[in-house]
């Protein structure tokens, strides 16, 4: 349950928020992978299967790959772990202890410290690309898809996993009471951290919803743009 900085009380700027995202990321990093399943109730886990799915990686199985916003890996290792997949995974992120706790959890993973907005590589060097519950945490998010667009090779394709609130009735009331109480009490008391899980459902409610992150896509260049809302609409994954 990747949290992020609030727009009350938090950070108003772009370097401010880029530098309020590795302190959070980087107090958390020890507990992070224990409350992201234990809040999700392991829901994530088939949530990450399904983005790979729609990866298309089967087009080119020894290619190299991104996984832009990797966390502790959990995307990339679920890639890199697919029976036929014999290629690379590069997972870039700027938070380093991050990036060291999910350093083993598989092979053909390389690990890469890199700010998602500017990445040290050469135009179209991937041919595929996942961001798992992070595009929002992004300073700017139309510089993030630009980025992604120039380091995919032509064809490649994108694939982003992130939360939603598109629940109708019942669900919906029944989810947000959940998400803005329980949810935030618990993370904060297990992250000892007093703000990264409370400022979560805040970021998320604040995040486009589907038809408009739709068309940022389509405006950054990617075609064949589709969506899928996950598990009643807790989650949605996007794909071009």
């Amino acid at each position: 349950m990747s949290p992020a900085p609030s727009s009350q009380g938090g950070p108003h700027s772009d370097l401010e928020k880029r530098s309020y995202v590795r302190e959070m990321f980087t107090a958390i990093a020890p507990r992070y992978d224990l409350l992201n399943h234990t809040l999700g109730l392991n829901i994530d886990r088939l949530w990450r299967r399904r983005a790979v799915r729609r990866l298309g990686w089967e087009a080119a199985p020894r290619g190299l790959y991104l996984d832009l916003c990797a966390g502790t890996l959990d995307l990339a290792a679920e890639l890199a772990k697919i029976p036929g997949f014999g290629g690379s995974v590069v997972g870039a992120d700027f938070v380093f202890p991050m990036l060291e706790r999910g350093r083993q959890k598989a092979s053909g993973i390389h690990p890469v410290g890199a700010d998602a907005l500017s990445l040290p590589v050469r135009d179209g060097c991937f041919d595929g690309c996942t961001v798992g519950f992070g595009i929002r945490n992004l300073a700017d998010v139309n510089a993030g898809l630009t980025e992604i667009a120039r380091v995919l090779k032509p064809g490649g394709r994108l694939v982003v996993l992130e939360f939603s609130i598109s629940l109708t009735w019942p669900l919906r009331p029944l989810y947000l009471c959940y998400f803005r109480t329980f949810l935030p009490t618990i993370g904060r008391a297990v992250s000892k951290h007093m703000t990264a899980y409370s400022c979560l459902p805040d970021s998320v409610e604040r995040f486009p919803g589907s038809e408009q992150f739709s068309a940022l896509m389509l405006e950054r260049g990617f075609s064949r743009v589709g969506v899928e809302r996950l598990t009643f609409g807790v989650a949605s994954l996007y794909w071009g």
